[in-house]
């Protein structure tokens, strides 16, 4: 029998393809920098007021009617509320809720947004979820919306650093990065995303 003299130098060549393509598919499931390192860092998650009514002057008396909510946070409520449950819809939103009290002078903000509450992450699992859906392109999209009225706010710790944070608008389907470079060109979230941010928010602050 002759034999074949191609099997011997295939084999190799075989490994080493596999091996690349091992390679490959294990570096698409990577994190993005920086969330790649931060996975055990400290992480602290706002509740934040998406939209406040223009004060008015003193003297002058409360429009009839009341003011006008935004339309793209009109449709966010018409919509379901992006799965939130009533307790976490910021105040003043819902038919028939009570309308959100002025805002002190002083009062807490995050990067703009009045702060409503705020909790530290202590759930390892919660923390992978938050840097595995921040941490891949797949979970973002062209925005469809410019506005950003922010009802979730993510500070990530860095090492040696400020914190990595991320506004998150879940009526405007839209994010926004500070202290760090955003590792991609699309800043929308799809409709998966937008339910893992929900079930976060439920997570980190009982589904009130």
């Amino acid at each position: 029998m002759i034999p074949n003299r191609r099997s011997s130098p295939l084999a190799p060549a075989a490994l080493a393809l596999l091996a690349a393509l091992g390679a490959a598919s294990a570096g698409c499931s990577s994190l993005s920098p920086p969330f790649n390192e931060l996975k055990g860092s400290d992480m602290t998650v706002y509740r934040l007021q998406n939209f406040e009514p223009p004060p008015q002057p003193q003297a002058q008396a409360p429009a009839t009617g009341g003011f006008a909510i935004p339309p793209q946070i009109q449709q966010w409520i018409q919509a379901g509320a992006s799965l939130l449950p009533p307790g976490l819809v910021p105040p003043g939103l819902l038919p028939g809720a009570p309308a959100a009290a002025p805002p002190a002078a002083d009062a807490p903000r995050f990067h703009g947004f009045r702060i409503l509450e705020w909790r530290q992450v202590t759930d390892a699992s919660v923390k992978a979820d938050i840097v595995d859906t921040f941490g891949h392109s797949s979970n973002f999209a062209n925005p469809q919306f410019s506005c950003l009225y922010a009802e979730l706010g993510f500070a990530i710790a860095q090492p040696g650093g400020q914190p990595a944070d991320v506004l998150v608008s879940l009526s405007c389907q839209q994010v926004q990065a500070f202290n760090f470079n955003w590792p991609y060109q699309q800043t929308g979230i799809t409709p998966d995303t937008e339910k893992r941010l929900a079930q976060v928010a439920q997570k980190v602050f009982g589904g009130r």
